[in-house]
């Protein structure tokens, strides 16, 4: 029983991931609303997603986004 909790609460946290991913990706024509989102993703996500959420937000948007992604990342 409990493996099987264990593996609801992995696809539960990848999803979440997945969604704040797709939600960074529509609002980055915004520095207001990219960074609102990206506030949210990281109080929302456990630490091994966060670990891949920034990694994934530095290949994605940092040459677009760098200083939000220092200050919300440190």
């Amino acid at each position: 029983m409990q493996t099987y909790a264990l593996v609801l609460v992995n696809q539960l946290t990848t999803a979440m991931l997945q969604y704040f991913k797709t939600i960074l990706r529509k609002v980055s024509f915004s520095r207001e609303l990219f960074e609102k989102e990206l506030r949210k993703a990281i109080k929302s996500l456990i630490t091994q997603e966060l670990e891949e959420l920034k990694k994934w937000c530095f290949k994605e948007f940092g040459s677009k986004f760098q200083p939000i992604l220092i200050r919300n990342f440190s």
